[in-house]
């Protein structure tokens, strides 16, 4: 909003210092800071509010160090995650812009399902929560929705220069960065990691298919990323400060992205792909970074309050649909990788608890618990070195990830 008034008060006023709002890096700047203040100055009293209300967490009995000691501890933190998120993001970012539409879609989204769940666990005193099957439905439909508008939408394009000697009918684009004449072609391609001349496009996926069906293999692709990472992050939040560290590193990594390839000279220099209008996810990402490390000051250990699956599925979610829409979603094994190891620690201890039950009559264990935290906290290692060691991880990942700008 605060885009538009500058932008208006510029053209029509020339009110000195207005055009300073047309620069991504100051609104970026204004927003992860906005969103820390917001975090830090609410939180407390968020966390007071919810100690009257007595939304306090219902522990079950892991057998783990600790843990008792946290029962009724607040819970639902998520909210203020979500509003450190929104209003920088409204604030300060151009809202006819489709991917911020869609990030924000996408946070209130899961938001609610998030809340729901706490709602359940907490007033129904039901520990199950939310039945997992209307979870899923949920993080499927928005993936439908994320899919069919980066596929349908006329804004959501890759933008190439075009040659002089073409005589396509392309519509000529006259990049405003650098003056020169581009076309700009909708297309289903994305970022294969580590591999040069590395883009895969998704109609190349299975070769007898129709162009007319490829939209069906790209939407399920987005509905697979969207649950899978959206369930990662929930599972991730086990531990004081885990999951809102571990996503801040990976939003800084996305908002690198996000800004490289909005640029045509970076993109340019560095042969990745030149997104238009993309530069703008720079200032939800700051908010996002700002909102996760905010979120810290109450969250780290000893945790005051924890962010429930109000704050868990939602950035998850979120982190999904920036790594579509910067087209990294092939680079999310790497980037996520906290996310992905702690959800397969889960899917791998239950398969094959299944399979020896079946087999030998009783159920074995490849980890002392799971998710992957609890097997290291069951070790004996304090909660808080392990989140040290994961961030530490994740940061090395981060940088892994950043590095294949360069590395093919």
């Amino acid at each position: 909003m605060l885009y538009y008034l500058f932008d208006y008060l510029e053209n029509n006023y020339s009110l000195m210092g207005a055009g300073v709002f047309q620069y991504i890096s100051f609104r970026a700047g204004a927003a992860a800071v906005l969103s820390l203040v917001i975090t830090i100055t609410f939180g407390k009293g968020l966390i007071s509010y919810l100690r009257k209300k007595q939304v306090g967490e219902d522990i079950r009995d892991l057998g783990l160090d600790g843990q008792m000691q946290k029962k009724g501890t607040p819970t639902m933190g998520g909210l203020i995650i979500l509003g450190a998120i929104l209003i920088p993001t409204l604030l300060f970012a151009q809202l006819d812009n489709v991917y911020v539409v869609l990030l924000v879609i996408t946070t209130v989204w899961l938001g609610l399902i998030g809340l729901l769940d706490d709602y359940i666990k907490v007033f129904k005193k039901d520990k199950e929560g939310l039945a997992g099957r209307f979870k899923i439905i949920g993080q499927v439909g928005l993936g439908l929705v994320v899919g069919l508008v980066l596929y349908f939408n006329s804004d959501v394009v890759v933008r190439h220069l075009k040659p002089e000697a073409s005589t396509t009918s392309t519509e000529v684009v006259i990049d405003s960065q650098d003056g020169k004449s581009y076309e700009d072609v909708k297309s289903t391609k994305t970022t294969v990691p580590f591999f040069k001349n590395n883009e895969l496009d998704y109609s190349a996926i299975i070769p007898f298919l129709p162009t007319a069906y490829t939209w069906i293999i790209y939407v399920l692709v987005v509905v697979l990323v969207v649950t899978a990472i959206s369930n990662g992050a929930n599972i991730t939040d086990g531990i004081d400060g885990l999951a809102a560290g571990t996503s801040a590193i990976i939003g800084l990594t996305l908002a690198i992205f996000a800004y490289l390839s909005g640029r045509v000279d970076f993109s340019s220099y560095l042969n990745i792909m030149y997104i238009p209008n993309l530069g703008e996810l720079v200032i939800f990402c700051t908010a996002f970074v700002g909102a996760c490390l905010g979120f810290l000051w109450y969250n780290s250990y000893p945790a005051q309050v924890f962010m429930g699956d109000t704050g868990s599925l939602a950035l998850g979610g979120i982190i999904a649909v920036l790594a579509l829409a910067v087209r990294k979603e092939l680079m999310i094994p790497v980037l996520c990788g906290i996310f992905i190891i702690e959800n397969l620690s889960v899917i791998m201890q239950v398969s094959y608890f299944k399979y020896t039950r079946k087999k030998y009559g009783e159920g074995r264990r490849i980890f002392l618990m799971s998710p992957l935290h609890h097997h290291y906290q069951k070790k004996g290692i304090h909660e808080s070195k392990i989140v040290t060691r994961f961030w530490i991880a994740g940061i090395l990942l981060a940088i892994m990830s950043l590095a294949t700008l360069k590395l093919r």
